[in-house]
């Protein structure tokens, strides 16, 4: 809730009481709002026949949340092992979690005694927090009006037609449009159900491609789909990858591809190992989504009859998509489609897609392009156009790995059974979709349909079969192990804990030597810095949010390092703060506007998200060495470990920690080790940190090639003394390899 002064002061168990309270109280009678018209600036598409079920949340599961009742007991699917039997039945409940603690969650925005303004036509609600996503409210989304004096009179509800930074302008019914008079109301925020009910459509519908998609177990290869790529008709062996004769005789468009990204591209047109899902992973930098854009030229060319379904999880990223095919040069607006939401403001769309974007009656001709572009989420409307399975020939998901299976595989149901390919790119070892709901969390949706096909034993690494094409099946996965991006510093350590020490550095010097002579680094030319800190974690009042005051203080020491450093150049707009906590948020924030420091972006993960930066200070908060169990029990360390799903240019972490954050999480320690890309700077509480042995080998790493600063560490007494030598000896044991790559 917010209190007069427009900051919200509910807490997370309020919302929750109000969720269980308002959830069995029979709702009074609603006054719908005026929808926004299909002239709208944000909306200039009509709204088409929605003829998904409405899948509601049932009953005894929403009450066993709110009892906290023993939820095991009562939908025993929950303890099972996916099969393609309960997959449904698992995945429909999964998804009704998820949605109970989205309920709840926007409860936490409730807005009490507040009144509006009338703006034109409109009534403008102010809406504290909402340039920052807290709450999310899209064009179209409804907002409940509830009258504080007469709480068994009619609910208003009111449609959101536009937004502008802190206020909600919106349409109710006519007669209470018209005679408003600036009297407070109750407000309550809803959310879009559609996507989560296009979830729900594809769990029921997954089963029709049947259990040898969902569930791999044999491969049969298929007849090359381009037998003039091949010297006979014959399949080709199992183990057996491209030659460099059939891969000549493709015309790269992008003549940078390397060896593997060439055999992928290859493996995709063959399409022998249809309609087993074909797999592109790789860790950041290496080229997945570059593979992608090429896989999807030359399907245009090579194909004729074909049709490409390209999926992201995220708009943003479905944009980077549609922007590298269109910088190609090899395509056409009447090849290609960018499909977006209708809620999506297209002012923040870049003008070189926008001849590409459906707007009116298009939407119908434009499933028909050779080439679809739009998230998993919105690929779902194309079902309301009719559209059978089998329209297209091809469906690519780039970014797979974080979007839960059914988000997947909304797409993924849209191809042929036996005749249509599904390529999904990502990295099993990158943390999944962003999850509200501990309940699906635990229960499995976290998994994503990439990780989960990759622990499959037909997609299993063997490196006696499959030595010669990266120790994985060649007619099912690519692993792309050439980095672009980083330096060798920052990727000697994730290649040995994660990918087998088969990374190979090919990135510019010119770009990853930028930070190396940053006067804040302990070593030269070794970006990678591990503080340590023992430092104090606390709370305001009533507030369930941590905040710390040292931290703070360091963190507008490390800007100040980097903004002030003549051989650094980083601009403010290249920095961006991430913290778990919206305490901290504030503190840091009030601290940088006190100094008349230039706008940083300081938020959550969720609001880097598809989003770079060259430098990212992240300060964990919590740094209480007494609560180590208690927050491992009740999970507090997943906020943090999103905080590395960014993808920054250059990567400063700056990790003040405390006790739990990835402790629990081996892909969380993956993702905090590599996403750095050019430098890294940790601070932490060695005290714990040295209980896991991921951390362990993250300070080891630091403390051999004299990246360690800060308190002593347990076990390392001698420390300052070592480094001491270390420093005059001037050397590190840094490098990784740089060859060529395998073939």
């Amino acid at each position: 809730m917010v209190n007069h002064t427009g900051t919200y002061t509910g807490t997370r168990s309020e919302a929750f009481s109000r969720y269980k309270t308002s959830s069995r109280t029979a709702e009074t009678w609603r006054i719908s709002g005026e929808r926004p018209s299909s002239n709208s600036k944000f909306a200039k598409r009509k709204f088409l026949p929605n003829k998904l079920k409405q899948y509601p949340v049932p009953i005894p599961l929403r009450e066993c949340i709110m009892e906290n009742d023993y939820i095991e007991d009562i939908y025993p699917v929950l303890t099972e092992e996916v099969t393609f039997e309960n997959y449904t039945k698992k995945f429909d409940t999964l998804i009704h979690l998820e949605e109970i603690q989205m309920e709840i969650d926007i409860r936490e925005f409730d807005l009490q005694r507040v009144c509006m303004r009338r703006i034109g036509e409109y009534l403008g609600l102010k809406v504290p927090g909402l340039a920052e996503g807290r709450p999310s409210v899209l064009i179209g989304d409804r907002v409940i009006l509830t009258d504080p004096a007469d709480p068994d009179g009619p609910c208003y509800e009111g449609c959101v037609h536009e937004l502008l930074k802190d206020e909600v302008l919106m349409k109710f019914n006519k007669t209470f449009q018209d005679y408003y008079t600036g009297k407070d109301y109750n407000v309550m925020f809803t959310f879009n159900r559609a996507p989560v009910r296009r979830c729900h459509q594809s769990a029921e519908f997954a089963v029709q491609l049947g259990e040898n998609v969902l569930f791999p177990t044999v491969l049969i290869p298929k007849m090359s789909q381009l037998r003039s790529l091949s010297q006979s008709a014959s399949v080709t062996p199992l183990n057996s990858s491209p030659s460099k004769s059939q891969q000549k005789r493709i015309n790269y468009y992008n003549k940078s591809l390397n060896a593997r990204q060439k055999a992928a591209v290859t493996r995709i047109l063959e399409g022998q190992c249809r309609p087993v899902p074909y797999i592109i992973f790789g860790p950041p930098g290496t080229g997945k989504t570059m593979t992608v854009v090429e896989s999807i030229l030359q399907i245009l060319q090579k194909i004729p009859s074909s049709r490409v379904l390209a999926c992201t999880p995220s708009n943003s990223a479905a944009d980077l998509i549609a922007e590298r095919i269109h910088e190609s040069g090899q395509v056409k607006t009447t090849d290609m489609v960018r499909l977006n939401a209708r809620q999506r403001n297209q002012e923040v769309i870049s003008e070189c897609l926008k001849p590409y974007c459906v707007i009116g009656d298009d939407l119908e001709t434009a499933s028909h392009y050779r080439i679809v572009v739009c998230t998993c989420v919105s690929a779902g409307v194309l079902y309301t156009l009719g559209i059978k399975a089998g329209h297209f020939t091809h469906v690519i998901i780039d970014e797979a790995g974080q979007a839960t299976e059914p988000e997947c595989l909304i797409s993924a149901c849209l191809i042929g059974d036996e005749t249509g390919q599904i390529v999904l790119a990502g990295d099993p070892m990158q943390l999944g979709p962003v999850l509200r709901s501990k309940y699906s969390t635990e229960y499995g949706l976290e998994l994503s349909f990439l990780e989960r096909l990759m622990c499959r034993p037909l997609y299993d690494r063997n490196e006696a079969m499959f030595a010669d094409h990266g120790c994985y099946d060649p007619l099912l996965v690519t692993k792309l192990v050439s980095n672009y991006r980083s330096h060798p510093a920052i990727l000697g350590l994730p290649s040995q804990l994660f990918y087998h020490g088969e990374l190979l550095v090919k990135a510019d010097q010119q770009l990853t030597q930028r930070l190396c002579n940053w006067s804040m680094l302990p070593t030269k030319h070794f970006p990678v810095i591990f503080h340590g800190v023992r430092g104090e974690d606390l709370r305001e009042g009533n507030s369930p949010s941590w905040f710390n005051p040292v931290e703070t203080v360091q963190v507008i020491r490390y800007l100040q390092g980097l903004l002030n450093d003549p051989d650094v150049k980083v601009e403010p707009e290249d920095i961006g703060i991430i913290t778990p906590y919206r305490k901290q948020v504030e503190k840091i924030r009030l601290l940088i506007d006190k100094l008349g420091m230039a706008s940083i972006k300081i938020g959550s993960v969720e609001e880097f998200q598809g989003q770079e930066r060259q430098v990212i200070i992240i300060s964990t908060v919590r740094s209480n060495e007494q609560m180590i169990g208690f927050d491992k029990k009740h999970t507090l360390g997943s906020l943090l470990a999103r905080l590395t799903k960014g993808n920054p240019y250059v990567l400063v972490q700056v990790i003040y920690s405390s006790e739990v954050f990835w402790l629990d999480s081996l892909k969380g320690i993956h993702m905090y080790l590599y996403r750095s890309l050019l430098a890294r700077l940790t601070k932490g509480n060695p005290y714990v940190l040295v209980q896991d042995e991921y951390w362990q080998s993250l300070i080891q790493y630091c403390i051999e090639n004299g990246g360690y600063t800060g308190c002593n560490i347990p076990g390392y007494e001698g420390l300052e003394e070592d480094l001491k030598d270390f420093n005059e000896e001037g050397t590190t044991s840094s490098e990784i390899s740089s060859h060529d790559e395998p073939g």
